[in-house]
């Protein structure tokens, strides 16, 4: 009995012991998963978040960088270029990514940050629309058309001298650099818009293969987007009846209206990581970069 007894006594102690230690484990174990959900785990991690149009040569960059310099980058495109200017207010990104230049409205939502544009290089946003407007004879319109066409006075593309089809505008989402970029040029301002109840879309891959799949559609792109296959930029009539397109030599000159810089953005002067990022995108091989996804480069634009 004695003998049962001390064996009985071992095996409570064996048996506090063990789920002491297991305790002690899953509490390790618990506090490493909570220290990882923490801010502190995201440290050395670049992010940068933003436009659509500026993200496909951010992107390219990231890939070239994680592999030569062993960077870790995040890169999104979380809410376009408004998300991109909100997530570097809040300290959520390192590099904003825009295709419009900063509102004060932006500045004054966040009046503690020192917004710093960098320009990458030149774009436009083109008025496209699907093959069966263009085949129909709809090449260029005017700005008081496409107002027309936005405020709904103008629904069916005979009224433009196109073929008798509705109209199917697929509007950017308010806040995405096109959608601004588009509505100061018909309105001065964008607080100046009208509100609207057309379908709205988001990205550019998302508003090319709207159009493409839709019949009379029209929608606002990225011009470098416009691939005259599945989509077709127009042309902008302008006062003197000269249409002007969103060719290479237009947009570098200004003289295509809707033309835009391309900027990523940062919380006061470069630093660090941000800079190695920015600096290789302003060099030889991140310029290359911008014109191989069809936007002009900084040599290529020219100042009026």
């Amino acid at each position: 009995m004695p003998h049962r007894s001390n064996t009985c006594a071992n095996a409570h102690v064996f048996t506090r012991v063990t789920f002491s230690n297991i305790f002690i484990r899953t509490t390790l174990i618990l506090l490493c998963l909570l220290a990882s959900l923490s801010p502190a785990a995201s440290a050395g991690i670049l992010k940068i978040n933003g436009s659509t149009t500026v993200n496909l040569p951010v992107a390219e960059a990231a890939e070239i960088l994680r592999a030569e310099k062993k960077m870790n980058i995040q890169v999104d495109t979380q809410g376009g270029s408004s998300g991109g200017i909100s997530m570097l207010g809040e300290g959520l990104v390192q590099i904003g990514m825009s295709s419009k230049h900063l509102s004060a409205a932006d500045r004054a939502k966040h009046p503690n940050v020192k917004f710093k544009e960098i320009q990458i290089g030149e774009d436009a946003v083109a008025m496209i629309v699907s093959r069966d407007v263009y085949e129909g004879g709809v090449h260029a319109l005017t700005r008081r058309q496409l107002a027309d066409i936005y405020e709904g006075r103008v629904t069916n593309w005979k009224q433009v001298g196109g073929p008798d089809r509705r109209i199917a505008f697929f509007n950017k989402e308010p806040g995405r650099g096109t959608w601004e970029v588009f509505v100061h040029w018909l309105y001065g301002d964008a607080k100046k818009a009208p509100e609207v109840s057309f379908p709205e879309v988001g990205g550019n891959e998302e508003t090319r293969n709207k159009v493409a799949s839709t019949r009379g559609a029209l929608s606002q792109l990225s011009a470098s987007w416009a691939d005259g296959k599945k989509v077709f930029a127009l042309a902008i009539m302008g006062d003197d009846e000269k249409a002007i397109e969103p060719t290479t030599e237009n947009i570098a000159t200004h003289k295509y209206p809707l033309s835009r810089p391309l900027f990523l953005l940062t919380n006061g002067e470069p630093e660090g990581e941000v800079k190695i990022f920015i600096d290789f995108l302003l060099g030889p091989r991140g310029q290359a970069l911008v014109k191989k996804h069809g936007y002009l480069a900084l040599n290529q634009i020219k100042t009026p």
